[in-house]
């Protein structure tokens, strides 16, 4: 019977110096795991991670940390310095893509090496809207009147860097027309100047402007989609109102710090999927015009790859600069 203990703790020595990251993954949860939100909580990225960790099940609860600032860089340099426990795991947006060529050079962490991907979760479509003022109800009468009307279009943003700014930056080389930038502080000012006439452009994803669409204070023109979306059907896309093929959106995508266990994110990635699938899961989202998606950690990183690519051209082009 010793012979046989003996054997055992040696074979189980031997696996974990062999395969530690096996064992931590089969032992794994052991305790509730932190999930940083880089932004405020009730808004787009805080309400689909909340919602989207409600409906998985790994057997230990998720603690929401919301750690806002400095364009999500506070919350994902947190989760980048953390330890690949699989115990710390950070939610971002669009922005983070743009941030690579944004912060480039200026950071202590990278945005794309210090951490693993796990799922886009999901996708929200950008809105063009514009002020009851501006003389046009489609992309086609829009693109036409700016070109007519060069730097007298004024288009606003949640800030410099974010999805809204970009886009708006990708609508102006891809149509040729001149338009000028104001940034504010969050997208909330920039609305409420859109339906005053002070600014007579915004982008933003629907749940954002839908309400003053429906209320008739401002003009919904197209969304920035293949498809129209659920939740906002009533709204064209590009292509349908006349405009270029543009698509761009503001999405939701989970990741790990570098050196997380694969079976970890592997398991995250499955009860992502799955969660998304759930009916009352896709009903809360829809309302928000968001489309769930769901990816697998391979085609996540394909993904945003991709981002990256696509903003730090329009970043370039543009000129875009942030303080450092």
């Amino acid at each position: 019977m010793k012979k046989v203990n003996r054997r055992s703790v040696l074979a189980a020595s031997a696996a974990a110096s062999l395969f530690p990251g096996a064992l931590r993954a089969q032992s794994w949860p052991s305790k509730p795991i932190k999930w940083v939100v880089p932004y405020t909580a009730g808004g787009l990225t805080d309400v689909v991670t909340r919602l989207t960790l409600e409906k998985m099940n790994v057997g230990q609860n998720f603690v929401v940390d919301n750690k806002p600032g400095a364009n999500s860089l506070i919350g994902a340099e947190m989760v980048a310095n953390a330890a690949p426990d699989g115990y710390t795991f950070l939610t971002v947006i669009a922005a983070h893509a743009a941030n690579k060529t944004l912060y480039a050079g200026k950071l202590k962490f990278d945005l794309v090496k210090g951490f693993a991907p796990i799922s886009l979760v999901a996708i929200a479509p950008i809105m063009v809207s514009v002020s009851n003022s501006l003389p046009v109800n489609n992309m086609a009468e829009f693109i036409a009147y700016a070109k007519k009307n060069p730097g007298k279009i004024s288009f606003g943003s949640s800030g410099v860097g974010a999805a809204a700014h970009l886009t708006s930056e990708l609508i102006k080389q891809v149509a040729g027309i001149d338009m000028v930038h104001v940034p504010y502080k969050g997208t909330a000012p920039a609305l409420a100047d859109l339906v005053s006439g002070n600014i007579q452009l915004l982008l933003d994803v629907p749940i954002g402007v839908m309400s003053q669409v429906r209320a008739g204070k401002i003009k919904a023109l197209c969304m920035l989609s293949k498809e129209r979306v659920p939740g906002a059907e009533e709204v064209p896309t590009i292509v349908e109102s006349g405009g270029p093929p543009i698509e761009s959106s503001s999405w939701v995508m989970f990741l790990a710090p570098a050196g997380t266990s694969q079976e970890i994110i592997d398991r995250l990635a499955a009860d992502v999927a799955k969660a998304v699938k759930d009916e009352a899961l896709r009903k809360r989202l829809a309302e928000q015009a968001v489309v769930p998606v769901g990816a697998t950690p391979a085609d996540t990183a394909k993904f945003l790859q991709s981002e990256i690519d696509k903003w730090e051209k329009v970043i370039t082009t543009a000129g875009v600069k942030v303080e450092s």
